[in-house]
């Protein structure tokens, strides 16, 4: 399929749509080699394989984590989504309801030639690192799956 026909949000859905099932792999096949990431504290992270590697550690730790997108705005190659996210912190692989949380989240993502090339995360994690803390985990960053 030539994605590159594809109106800018309807590869930004796919791309949330791919998150929600979890698999890295498939992430993976709608990034531009020189993909970045950018998560909601500012880091940036790029690279399609390391993002891979990134994504795989992040659903490690939620592995039930989900997006749902309740309005898009697109400008040209710019797609924000607007939504929801929740997950479950589980690094053991232990879905515990008190390691549950849900948040307002927004997403920005840029494509280019039907591939997303920047992805970036706009959500007060705080709710999150506080989980993490209580559950004895590393404080600080819900996203440290995810490589530098």
């Amino acid at each position: 399929m030539d994605r590159s026909k594809l109106a800018p949000a309807d590869i930004a859905h796919e791309f949330a749509g791919r998150i929600n099932r979890r698999s890295p792999d498939a992430i993976a096949e709608l990034m531009t080699d020189d993909h970045v990431f950018v998560d909601s504290l500012g880091e940036m992270r790029s690279g399609r394989e390391r993002m891979q590697i990134g994504w795989a550690g992040y659903f490690a730790m939620f592995p039930d984590y989900t997006v749902e997108v309740d309005r898009t705005l697109s400008d040209g190659h710019v797609v924000v989504l607007l939504g929801r996210a929740r997950a479950t912190y589980a690094p053991d692989g232990v879905m515990r309801e008190e390691n549950s949380w849900e948040l307002p989240a927004a997403w920005r993502s840029v494509v280019r030639g039907g591939l997303v090339a920047e992805w970036q995360v706009y959500a007060d994690n705080s709710p999150v690192q506080e989980i993490i803390a209580r559950a004895g985990g590393k404080t600080g960053r819900p996203d440290r799956g995810l490589p530098r």
